[in-house]
């Protein structure tokens, strides 16, 4: 029986969503966990996590559960911790547990990541409608493909 194409992309995209969402649960973050793995040509080449930046306190919310805001987002981990390393992202592919926010996308445009595949809708839409216009290919998994 032959496996397509597609339906192999398909696999690796849930097994690859499913790593970024063990990988979440690195986050001290106690309102939302996030993980992303940053992939090319089959190889993870970073991934992230959201929470505070290093060297400050692993606490991400205030005294009224807050998020601060200096706290970092999973995918913006990830894509600057593959820049200090001094490889590339460029035609990579970006998996996170969470769509990303405008600011993010930004990030993921400038990067060169030219694939987004993510399984939570976050709040606002903003982030997933800038990468459609920047051409980025963008893929939702139901929350209930990926376990």
């Amino acid at each position: 029986m032959e496996i397509k194409k597609e339906d192999r992309q398909h696999k690796f995209d849930k097994h690859y969503l499913e790593m970024a969402a063990i990988w979440a649960k690195n986050s001290y973050c106690k309102r939302r966990q996030v993980g992303a793995l940053l992939v090319k040509d089959r190889m993870i080449i970073s991934d992230g996590f959201n929470g505070t930046p290093a060297g400050f306190e692993n606490q991400c919310e205030d005294d009224n559960d807050t998020t601060k805001p200096y706290v970092l987002h999973a995918e913006a981990n990830a894509i600057t911790k593959v820049a200090k390393s001094g490889n590339s992202s460029e035609g990579a592919t970006l998996y996170i547990t969470t769509a990303p926010c405008i600011e993010c996308a930004k990030l993921i445009i400038q990067s060169g990541i030219r694939r987004v595949v993510y399984s939570e809708e976050y709040r606002k839409s903003e982030g997933i409608e800038l990468l459609k216009r920047a051409n980025i290919e963008v893929e939702n998994f139901k929350d209930d493909e990926v376990q």
